[in-house]
């Protein structure tokens, strides 16, 4: 063990030296401020750190060349650094092959929402793919962020790239994060432009479209008072008619017989392309919102809309009750 005492100029200029190999003191000030004295009288402050493993002794500096004071005042950012891992520089990589690298080890979402994340990549930062990571400026970050059409996705899209430009610093490709500290995107909130006639509304204009799996996947937005992800990956196992259950969630009339109509030729309820559920139909909903009249309605607002006029029972007897008066209320039957 070390001999402790407080580093003092007096003390240190006398320490004697050791015949052979060398001695280590240890400051009472800062404990974790050290000093070898070898046999040839050679004083010198050091820090030890268990560093990715291995026991490490990191110098500081001679003595008196450093001074007390100042070693003491160095071990924390000494020690700070030795934690920090080595920066690595790589070959050049395009964004593109960047991108992918960062999904693949960073991303940890289901698999549908992953899907949602690269194509909203694949939109809005395709301008950046070709370029090089290490020749991306920050003006090219602000042209591709103010290029995007709404202040929600710009947000989202500009934290993202800070994030990705993070991983790129610990990666070694880039040494700096030109998307950080980017004037933050001022988001307006936004008024949901639903009420009970324009759910009347709403049901009456998807009642008009042609495609019997979007129709009633629609229809089932309104009629089985869940968000659009649940409606849209329904499958027939989950379904319970002689309960009127749908997993731990009850049925509504309305919704019981839309799905006994429906044919049985898949595993999903709503078949989407190849072989998957539906996604995300975003044209065939724009038109139905417009010709209800509420053209800026998203599928989100239908169900935020019906769970807060809803009265909530713990009996599921007496919720599917208060579903169905609801959507008597709504429809005036």
């Amino acid at each position: 063990m070390a001999h402790q005492f407080f580093f003092n100029p007096y003390i240190l200029d006398n320490l004697p030296a050791p015949s052979t190999g060398f001695d280590v003191v240890q400051d009472l000030s800062e404990p974790r401020l050290r000093m070898y004295i070898t046999s040839r009288g050679v004083k010198t402050f050091f820090v030890r750190k268990r560093v990715r493993g291995h026991d490490t002794r990191i110098i500081i500096g001679k003595y008196p060349d450093v001074d007390i004071e100042t070693a003491r005042g160095a071990v924390a950012g000494v020690l700070d650094n030795a934690m920090k891992k080595p920066i690595v520089r790589r070959k050049q990589i395009t964004f593109k092959q960047f991108i992918d690298l960062y999904v693949a080890n960073r991303i940890r979402r289901s698999e549908d929402s992953q899907m949602k994340l690269v194509r909203s990549i694949n939109l809005h930062l395709s301008p950046l793919f070709e370029k090089n990571v290490a020749d991306i400026t920050r003006a090219d970050v602000v042209d591709v962020i103010d290029a995007i059409d709404g202040r929600a996705i710009a947000s989202r899209m500009q934290d993202l790239l800070q994030s990705i430009f993070k991983y790129a610093i610990e990666q070694g490709y880039v040494k700096e994060n030109i998307a950080d500290d980017l004037p933050k995107i001022e988001q307006v909130r936004r008024v949901r432009p639903l009420n009970k006639s324009g759910v009347a509304r709403l049901v009456a204009a998807i009642e008009r479209e042609p495609d019997i799996f979007v129709r009633a996947a629609f229809l089932m937005l309104v009629y089985g008072f869940a968000p659009r992800s649940r409606v849209f990956a329904m499958q027939w196992e989950d379904l319970d008619f002689n309960h009127y259950m749908w997993r731990d969630w009850p049925l509504s009339d309305r919704a019981v017989v839309l799905l006994q109509d429906l044919p049985q030729d898949s595993f999903w309820l709503f078949p989407g392309r190849g072989g998957s559920h539906l996604t995300d139909p975003r044209t065939a909903w724009k038109r139905v919102a417009r010709a209800a009249g509420v053209p800026n309605l998203t599928m989100d607002d239908v169900h935020k809309f019906l769970m807060r006029n809803l009265t909530w029972a713990s009996d599921r007897e007496d919720l599917r009750n208060n579903m169905n008066t609801l959507l008597d209320e709504i429809l005036d039957v």
